[in-house]
């Protein structure tokens, strides 16, 4: 009688992952992980072209991989893309939702953060936040989740964000020289709503065999200036920001059958920031 091996139950082949968002900093990271694991990988973003070529990318690691580009914001284009999906791969079995407007504070985007603070936040920007970060996650969750049905299992993990728990630290953002920023009101209004959808779903798609999980990272380093990454550090219990591919085991754990007796759950990876 051959004994179980608990690797076993991280095994993705013979299942086709669709990710919202593929070619972003996080995106990149869940679909190599993920191809590593034997997933048939769908990478989609709104930037086609960045999709291709992360998608040319893992081919050319011998791993199996195409791509769409999304619009997360279009029902069209969702629908499309989870077609794409089923119709290339035979099936849809996992869906990431990771696509999501996060106003970042490395040293590429820091400048476009100057506007941020609550009393004069435009309204259009509030507006496509939730568009993209939660309407965009209800759309492609909604367009995936027949193809799950008529199979009989499936597994949506949806990106939170420490910031959907807890309120930001606005002193991070505020630096030496006296200029102040803020993380805007939107991005954390949109997370904390990925909670309220993730355990809806969980409750809803009870005994269809279909899990619904939230993964929440901490703050992801990527060329941060020393000011912004100690400051951010020191409010963490492991003293800094999570490197670029510790996200990428809670993934394929929530994703596989490692983790079949969670759903409704949230896997906070986060270096202590909540605690």
């Amino acid at each position: 009688m051959k004994k179980e091996n608990v690797l076993d139950k991280f095994d993705m082949h013979g299942r086709t992952v669709l990710i919202t968002g593929g070619a972003g900093l996080l995106g990149k990271q869940f679909s190599l992980s993920l191809a590593q694991a034997g997933a048939n990988v769908m990478v989609s973003d709104l930037d086609g072209q960045a999709a291709r070529e992360q998608a040319e990318y893992l081919k050319s690691e011998g791993f199996n991989a195409d791509s769409v580009q999304l619009d997360v914001t279009d029902p069209d284009s969702v629908r499309s893309a989870t077609k794409a999906a089923n119709s290339r791969f035979g099936s849809l079995d996992v869906l990431v939702n990771c696509a999501a407007i996060n106003p970042k504070f490395d040293r590429e985007n820091i400048e476009y953060q100057n506007n941020n603070a609550f009393e004069n936040y435009p309204l259009e920007a509030f507006r496509q936040t939730l568009d993209v970060n939660l309407t965009g996650m209800f759309l492609s969750t909604q367009a995936a989740a027949p193809y799950m049905l008529e199979k009989g299992r499936g597994v949506i993990v949806n990106i939170c964000s420490i910031y959907g728990l807890v309120g930001p630290d606005q002193s991070l953002y505020h630096q030496e020289d006296g200029t102040i920023r803020y993380k805007p009101v939107d991005y954390s209004v949109a997370k904390a709503g990925v909670l309220g959808f993730t355990r809806y779903l969980a409750a809803y798609y009870a005994g269809k065999n279909i899990r619904v999980n939230a993964l929440t990272p901490g703050g992801v380093f990527n060329d941060h200036d020393s000011q912004f990454s100690e400051a951010y550090g020191s409010r963490t219990l492991l003293g800094r920001m999570a490197h670029l591919d510790e996200m990428n085991a809670a993934m394929l754990f929530l994703c596989s059958d490692a983790s079949s007796y969670m759903t409704g759950s949230n896997l906070i990876v986060d270096g202590g920031w909540t605690a």
